[in-house]
């Protein structure tokens, strides 16, 4: 049996996206989400929990997030875990689990009153248009 490794997550863009490069020129991308958890106490008021998860893209991916992943923007995320270890300049071991994104839709932003701005539409992954394109899309991801 292959150990399952998968996540799904949606929430808010806490600060805009980051796009760099590797040595090589592989484009990556990071930014974090804020996800909200609500729930009844025992006192039965309702609590809202918000957990904090950092999120990395690569490739064409990677590119559509750095556009879309702004501040507030409501993302869904599908993808892994990854876990980075590390030693710290003490001597201490570290690690931080992160996520892998293999997929990132977007929530659309829409025009409000107060604002000038555009109306966004929904983004995810560009729609292939041919056989050829789908073939080169899989080769992007």
């Amino acid at each position: 049996m292959n150990p399952l490794n998968s996540i799904l997550i949606e929430g808010n863009v806490v600060r805009d996206a980051v796009l760099d490069e590797t040595a090589k020129g592989t484009k990556f991308c990071k930014f974090s989400i804020a996800a909200n958890r609500c729930y009844k106490s025992e006192t039965g008021t309702f609590e809202t929990e918000v957990s904090f998860f950092d999120v990395e893209t690569w490739g064409r991916m990677a590119e559509l997030c750095d556009e879309n992943c702004k501040k507030g923007r409501g993302v869904r995320v599908v993808g892994r875990l990854k876990q980075g270890r590390w030693t710290d300049d003490a001597g201490n071991k570290m690690s931080k689990i992160g996520i892998v994104a293999e997929h990132v839709e977007f929530r659309p932003v829409f025009k409000n009153e107060k604002s000038s701005k555009d109306v966004k539409e929904s983004v995810s992954a560009p729609k292939p248009s041919s056989k050829e394109d789908v073939e080169a899309e899989l080769a992007v991801f």
